[in-house]
């Protein structure tokens, strides 16, 4: 029979009741994915009508339905309503979509495959390393594999960066998140002084076309360029997906994994390859855009837990929501002015980015 004391004593948690309560509160995967793709269908025609010649909502589903032969729902009233959108808004959303995509997958493959939650791809350099490609290609004038010279430039750079990345952060068996860091930080110096070199060498028009690489912008935006992410994009995302049951393994630990099938050293590659292909078809047309494969990642991984299987694709559709409305933010900010995109995105990616340190040095005890 308990006591007085006993009935009043309140019940202390442990640390599996708190693990179940975590789990019991976690959101999941298809639930979480369908509410993404519908924010992101309602964002994407929000943000088709926003601007200097404003389309309502509705308009832009109507002039979508007639394009498509249907003849259903009203059409833009505004002065050049149609055109604004078909030539300047939809490719601009469109490329918005792809990149931030591109990159939410690419920031949940790399912190899978290093075992890192700190790895992004501009943070350790990766993102700067495909900048140093397009700059190159942009300065001297290159059309070796005519539209996708850029984009075969930017790709093997950062091929050739993640690759370094790998190789210097890794001991042990392990990545180690000090030389991951300070491996970023080194790689972010070189391709800083690379990129002043080709902006010295470079004339006018490169000149400005390499500053808006460095800033991050979709100002650039048309159909051609959609239509070369756009099958970048799908194959790397593709191939991530098919990577996600062999990411989750890995997680378990190298030995662990390899006891159940898993080749390591294969999916290491792989992975790194779709980071470099994501990574390069983003910065190729959109410049550097920092923090989104960093922030979203953990936002998906608190809300729905760690599996990869929806990890990577609520990543990538969570990176299409937030870069077109950073897009929108950027561009509507100050009237008849556009803020670069990357820079926004840095501006409230990097407070995230302290919290985040300060967490894993608490939750790790030190940073060996």
């Amino acid at each position: 029979m308990k006591t007085a004391t006993e009935k009043t004593a309140p019940e202390k948690a442990t640390p599996g009741k708190k693990g179940a309560d975590r789990e019991h509160r976690r959101v999941r995967g298809p639930v979480l994915i369908g509410v993404l793709g519908a924010a992101l269908v309602l964002l994407a025609l929000a943000a088709a009508g926003i601007g200097q010649v404003n389309v309502p909502p509705d308009q832009v589903l109507g002039s979508i339905m007639h394009r498509l032969g249907l003849g259903i729902g009203p059409r833009p009233t505004a002065a050049q309503g149609d055109n604004a959108l078909w030539i300047v808004r939809f490719p601009r959303v469109a490329l918005a979509v792809l990149v931030g995509a591109a990159l939410g997958a690419s920031g949940a493959v790399m912190q899978g495959v290093f075992g890192n939650p700190l790895a992004e791809p501009a943070v350790i350099g990766v993102s700067w390393g495909a900048a140093v490609g397009a700059a190159t290609v942009i300065t001297f004038g290159l059309t070796l594999f005519g539209n996708w010279t850029i984009v075969t430039a930017a790709f093997v750079c950062g091929l050739v960066t993640t690759l370094i990345v790998y190789a210097m952060s890794r001991a042990g068996g392990r990545t180690e998140v000090v030389t991951l860091l300070l491996t970023g930080i080194a790689i972010n110096a070189v391709a800083s002084a690379l990129l002043g070199l080709l902006m010295f060498a470079a004339g006018n028009d490169a000149l400005r076309a390499i500053t808006t690489w460095n800033l991050g912008s979709l100002a650039g935006a048309n159909w051609d360029a959609v239509a070369t992410v756009a099958p970048l994009t799908a194959a790397g995302l593709a191939v991530a997906f098919g990577c996600a049951r062999r990411l989750d393994l890995l997680a378990l630990g190298e030995r662990t994994a390899r006891h159940l099938g898993v080749d390591v050293e294969r999916l290491r590659f792989t992975a790194i390859l779709v980071i470099a292909l994501l990574t390069s078809s983003a910065v190729a047309f959109a410049g550097v855009i920092s923090f989104v494969g960093l922030v979203v990642p953990h936002l998906i991984r608190m809300a729905a837990g760690p599996g990869h299987r929806t990890l990577i694709p609520a990543s990538a559709l969570g990176g299409a929501v937030v870069l077109v409305a950073a897009d929108v933010a950027a561009r509507t900010a100050i009237p008849y002015q556009e803020l670069p995109l990357g820079v926004l995105t840095a501006l409230f990616g990097g407070p995230f980015f302290f919290w985040l340190l300060r967490r894993a040095r608490r939750s790790s005890g030190g940073w060996a």
